[in-house]
């Protein structure tokens, strides 16, 4: 559960069996009941994603897509985007969340890439983990999911897949004010 002010950090992935998520901007499973269960989940809140990951998605209907990149001014999002749909670019994790909360959601997504993930983890009060059967071929690579700090509160099995939720141990690292920039 979140204890901190502030919407509820998640982090939302299809894993490989080896933890393995992707490779480059590629993810190694293409499941549909996953990416409508995704869709369900995510819609009407904010998503905080990597530029690879941003490309390789683009902007979704219903979501605040805000992409972190060295260069944000790099960042395309369409000039008509999806309804509802509306892309910001920042140059870090912590803009990110001060923008995100500044959104005044209940819950933000931390949808990738590799990096992402393994920097936000700090923040993360709650993982949502489509847990693939399977190993695959690739270079990034989900964070550990560490039993000392995660606790398995749901799963769903599946045949191919597992969605598990996790909640995190003790309170998350409090998202920095939007307010006053730290």
């Amino acid at each position: 559960m979140n204890a901190t002010p502030g919407p509820r950090i998640i982090a939302i992935a299809m894993v490989a069996a080896n933890g393995v998520i992707g490779d480059g901007d590629t993810q190694p499973f293409t499941f549909r009941e996953d990416w409508a269960r995704f869709k369900a989940t995510t819609l009407g809140h904010p998503l905080i994603l990597g530029h690879a990951t941003h490309r390789a998605m683009g902007l979704l209907t219903g979501r605040t897509s805000i992409v972190i990149s060295h260069d944000p001014a790099s960042v395309r999002f369409p000039d008509v985007p999806p309804p509802g749909a509306r892309g910001i670019a920042v140059a870090g994790l912590e803009e990110a969340l001060r923008v995100a909360a500044g959104l005044d959601q209940d819950k933000v997504f931390i949808c990738g890439g590799g990096q992402v993930y393994r920097a936000a983890m700090d923040w993360v009060g709650e993982l949502d983990i489509t847990c693939v059967h399977a190993d695959a071929d690739g270079q990034v690579t989900f964070p550990a999911i560490d039993p000392a700090t995660w606790r398995e509160v749901e799963r769903t099995a599946g045949e191919q897949f597992d969605f598990v939720r996790y909640e995190r141990i003790g309170a998350p690292r409090p998202i920095p004010d939007p307010t006053t920039g730290g």
